[in-house]
Order: C-alpha cells, then sequence, then structure tokens
C-alpha cells in the first residue's frame, strides 16, 4: 500500500485510520496528504452523508490565529467584508482579493474574543499578503499547524454528538462555534460544512484527535456513520452548490460580483485592500455563476466548453455526476445573459457532446433547508 511521503510539510495523525480504510493517499492539499478515496464506495458515503452522518477529516485546511489590539483593524483591510460585524462566538465567510479586485482566497474568520480571531482558509494567498499588512502593528499572527478538524456532516450529527459534549450543542446557530468538551476533550465546536446537510466541526489538539475519531464513529456506528473520503466530499459539496477556490475561478482574476460572492463585499467600510477596484468591477461582470445539468450518464470533465447557438459562452468548472440524485452536475461560468434558469445549452467535452440547461442552485435541497431549518430562520 502507498504511504505518505514524508515530503509533505503537514501529516494528519488520522494517517493510520485513513490507510487502514483502504486509501493510498491519491490526493494532497495545502501540503498535507488527504484520504481522497476509501475502501468503501463513494456513493455509500454519500448516502450516509445524506442519511445519518459522514465523518470527514478536513485538517488539511490552514488555520491562522490573529490576535492584538489592531486584529480587527488588520483583518478589516485585508478582507473584504465588515470583521466588525461578526460577534464573539460567531463566524462569517470572506472574501480576499488583490489590488484588481481579483479574488485570491476565500476564508472563514472565527471570533473567539475581543482582539481574538481564527482565520480558517483553503488553497488562496492570504498568507501571502498577511505579513506585509501587519507590519508595524500591534497584531500577532500564528500559523495552527497542530489544530485537527474532523467534520461530522448528515441529519443525525447532533443525535451522535449532543450526549457526549458539555454544551447543549442543539442551541448553537449556523456559524456559530463553542468551546467546550467533547467525550471529556477539550475542542472547539462550529456548526457548518461543506455537505449540504447539518453538521458539526470539531477542532482539537493533534493529541486528542485519533481519540475522537474513533469515539464519533463508535458513538455514530449505531446510527449508521461511516469515515467519508474526499471523493465523497467532493460530490456533497457540488450537489449542495458550494465553490471550492481555486477551482471554481479559473480565470485567475475573477471578482466577488462574478461567482455570486457579491454578498461578502462591504463598500460601504473604510478603505480596504482592492476595494476601489470592486467598486470599478461592480456591474462589468463578464460571467456569472451557474448550476448546470447534463443529459450524460456521467461527470463531465471540468474544462468543458458550453455553447449556445454554435457560439462558445461558457465554461464548467467543478462536476459531479450525483447517484442520488441521478443527475450530472457542474458549477460553471457562463455569459451573464444567459444565466437565467432554463436557458438551454450545448456542452462539448472529451466523452462528447450533449445536451444541458441552466438550473436552480443548489442542486440538493433547493431552499437549504437541511442547514437553515424553518423554525430557526423565524425564532
Amino acid at each position: 500500500m502507498t504511504q505518505a511521503t514524508p515530503a509533505y510539510s503537514r501529516l494528519s495523525v488520522l494517517s493510520d485510520r485513513h490507510r487502514a480504510l483502504g486509501t493510498g493517499f491519491e490526493a494532497s492539499w495545502n501540503d498535507m496528504p488527504v484520504p481522497q478515496n476509501y475502501a468503501t464506495d463513494p456513493y455509500d458515503e454519500v448516502v450516509a452523508v445524506r442519511t445519518a452522518a459522514g465523518l470527514f477529516d478536513v485538517s488539511a485546511l490552514r488555520m491562522i490565529d490573529v490576535s492584538g489590539r489592531e486584529a480587527l483593524a488588520v483583518l478589516n483591510e485585508m478582507c473584504t467584508s465588515d470583521i466588525s460585524r461578526i460577534a464573539p462566538g460567531a463566524s462569517s465567510l470572506t472574501s480576499v482579493v488583490d489590488e484588481e479586485g481579483a479574488l485570491i482566497d476565500d476564508v472563514l474568520v472565527y471570533c473567539d474574543g475581543p482582539d481574538a480571531y481564527r482565520i480558517s482558509h483553503g488553497g488562496g494567498s492570504l498568507e501571502d499578503i498577511l505579513p506585509g499588512i501587519a507590519q508595524g502593528r500591534d497584531v500577532t499572527f500564528t500559523k495552527d499547524n497542530d489544530v485537527h478538524i474532523l467534520s461530522l456532516q448528515g441529519p443525525k450529527a447532533l443525535d451522535i454528538l449532543s450526549p457526549h459534549s458539555a454544551f447543549a450543542l442543539e442551541g448553537l446557530p449556523y456559524f456559530g462555534h463553542q468551546k467546550t468538551t467533547l467525550f471529556g476533550r477539550p475542542v472547539s465546536i462550529a456548526r457548518g460544512g461543506y455537505s449540504g446537510e447539518r453538521g458539526y466541526e470539531v477542532f482539537c489538539a493533534s493529541v486528542d484527535a485519533v481519540f475522537l475519531w474513533d469515539s464519533i464513529l463508535t458513538a455514530g456506528k449505531p446510527l449508521g456513520v461511516l469515515p467519508a473520503s474526499w471523493s465523497c466530499l467532493d460530490e456533497v459539496r457540488v450537489e449542495g452548490g458550494l465553490l471550492f477556490f481555486p477551482y471554481d475561478m479559473p480565470q485567475g482574476d475573477t471578482s466577488p460580483w462574478e461567482v455570486g460572492l457579491g454578498w461578502t463585499v462591504d463598500l460601504s467600510k473604510p478603505a480596504f485592500r482592492g476595494r476601489d477596484a470592486l467598486e470599478r468591477r461592480k456591474g462589468q461582470e463578464r460571467v456569472a455563476q451557474v448550476g448546470v445539468e447534463i443529459d450524460h450518464h456521467a461527470a463531465v470533465e471540468p474544462g468543458a466548453r458550453l455553447f449556445r447557438d454554435g457560439k462558445e459562452v461558457g465554461l464548467v468548472n467543478s462536476t459531479a455526476y450525483s447517484r442520488y440524485l441521478m443527475r450530472s452536475l457542474a458549477l460553471a461560468h457562463v455569459a451573464p445573459e444567459l444565466s437565467a434558469c432554463g436557458t438551454e445549452l450545448e456542452l462539448r467535452g472529451a466523452d462528447g457532446t450533449f445536451a444541458a440547461r441552466v438550473v436552480k442552485t443548489p442542486f440538493y435541497d433547493p431552499l437549504r433547508l437541511r442547514t437553515h431549518p424553518l423554525e430557526e430562520r423565524t425564532a
């Protein structure tokens, strides 16, 4: 069996657990090998996520602690949204752009208290610009390579975790987080995830990660929980219409306006990185972010082209064949005037030419009732 190469600077302490589940660490992300596939069928893992729960190791995310008297000012200069609106115990998605208004990262900012934040980010270049913005200011930023993140996603996630948490998880709102204990070990639990289901992300020290992984699976086994691979994660996030930087921004100079992230931009706050360019580019969108359904029995390849009346009008980015929904799906960019639901398109790719159409996203649970129940919206 293929072993994780020591050339990687980051390794999950759960690597042996992943190998026992059948992965050969066929892929890596953020300089950490990830379990792209297990011996189980990814579709069975998807079914577990949709009907019970799936447990993912997403420790490859990068976490940065930011603290100090000027922490808020630094984050507000770097990010497009108003970080001061994030209350302690809450978190928010935001964007980071360059001076031309092009996305260079999307991040989740957690507020732990006055002058204390955590940043979770993926494959973008936030870490290249943070030192320059922070230079000479009363702020400290530290990369946390010890933290491990276990993501339990699915309708039974609350039932699995709640009996073993010292905190009443049923009261935790979407994008809320709380320091507590789980199975007696210190953790921070956040409500969220990347699946389109109700889920919780457990942040723990590496010394506790194996114990917590085993304990969650043992507690969840009677309810149908399964360890879930990154192939499963990619499918459920496409079904949920969730973007993945930079794969859904392939142009390299994509603005937040062009991928439906305009809600992360607050042009009313004082000057921030890329503000003038974002103001200039608003209303000048070259592409629109859409969901596309394809008449094909398999996933099409990312990079396939979309046509209308013989003219190229778009590009396919993330794709999946959803056996759960029995549809071939894609997240794509099209000319803005063709973004209306029902617009008929032609897809041309390596596997052939297929009829396609623009449809509402998310493909799964289009009203997002799984993650945002009506009773919570009206509370």
